[in-house]
């Protein structure tokens, strides 16, 4: 069968399931649209919290926190929004793209009728996991970007006041703030590989997504466990902010390298073993 597809004439592997078609049908899921509104709302949502709850004010515990700053500028909320999104809130949209992708499919009885098209296996599994990809990178810009926007109109465009004392110019603070999301998208990963491995494992999607921030939780519990000394480093959510050595007068980037290092080392063995089982699996819905 195979080789008789392979000579059709104007049969190509590499067309088929182009990218764009599955971006438009990700894209048109309910469940990527409410993920977009959540992520747009949470700015609006904490600057209402500071104009009922008042300006954060960290002197009266003796040591001043990024939230402190939150109200100082446009610049120091967005850093705020990600300071308060990057442990849970992000790592669910990138889960959700990555666990939902093929494990949907196969709930929906589709799989065997993508790959009868015919769709091969590895292009299929390509062209999803770069659909996700991208979703997730938009997922991590859109919320600063919001809040960005949110922020400068409400506590006005400015510098970057820094926690530790001092300031980074306004002109600075946009590629700072890049060089966050940046860190940020590649930290998550390990949740991207886990969720799409997940994915080729079983045919329920809540099941892929929920295994992969469970197993996200774990390692966060895990690095809060101090007697594990230096075994920790090799978590990668004992890097998970280290993004904030780039909101520094002089920007420091052995945290960050060895960070993404570690969630980059990861993410590939579990997106290889995802394209290993996949081609093993036997497709029945």
């Amino acid at each position: 069968m195979s080789t008789l597809v392979d000579s059709a004439p104007g049969y190509r592997a590499r067309h088929t399931l182009p990218l764009r078609v599955e971006a438009v049908r990700q894209l048109k899921r309910r469940r990527t649209l409410v993920m977009a509104g959540v992520l747009a709302a949470l700015p609006l949502v904490l600057i209402a919290a500071f104009a009922i709850g008042g300006t954060p004010d960290g002197r009266e515990s003796g040591r001043v926190t990024l939230i402190d700053t939150a109200t100082a500028s446009g610049a120091n909320f967005a850093a705020t929004c990600l300071f308060v999104s990057a442990g849970f809130l992000l790592v669910v949209p990138v889960a959700l793209f990555h666990g939902d992708t093929v494990a949907s499919e196969a709930n929906w009885s589709s799989l065997r009728y993508l790959l009868a098209a015919p769709v091969p296996r590895t292009r299929l599994l390509w062209s999803k996991l770069a659909v996700a990809l991208g979703f997730s990178a938009a997922a991590m810009v859109l919320l600063p970007l919001v809040a960005l926007a949110a922020g400068s109109a409400a506590y006005g465009w400015g510098s970057l006041k820094l926690p530790t004392g001092g300031s980074l110019a306004a002109g600075d603070t946009v590629s700072r703030l890049a060089l966050v999301v940046a860190f940020i998208f590649f930290s998550q990963l390990v949740t991207a590989g886990l969720a799409f491995w997940l994915s080729t494992k079983t045919d329920a999607p809540l099941g892929a997504v929920g295994g992969a921030v469970g197993l996200t939780i774990i390692g966060n519990v895990l690095d809060a466990v101090t007697a594990l000394g230096s075994w920790r480093d090799a978590l990668p959510a004992h890097w998970q902010f280290a993004w904030i050595d780039a909101l520094q007068p002089q920007l420091e980037w052995s945290g960050m390298v060895k960070g993404a290092a570690v969630s980059v080392t990861y993410a590939l063995v579990l997106f290889a073993l995802a394209f290993r089982n996949f081609s093993r699996k036997d497709i029945v819905s």
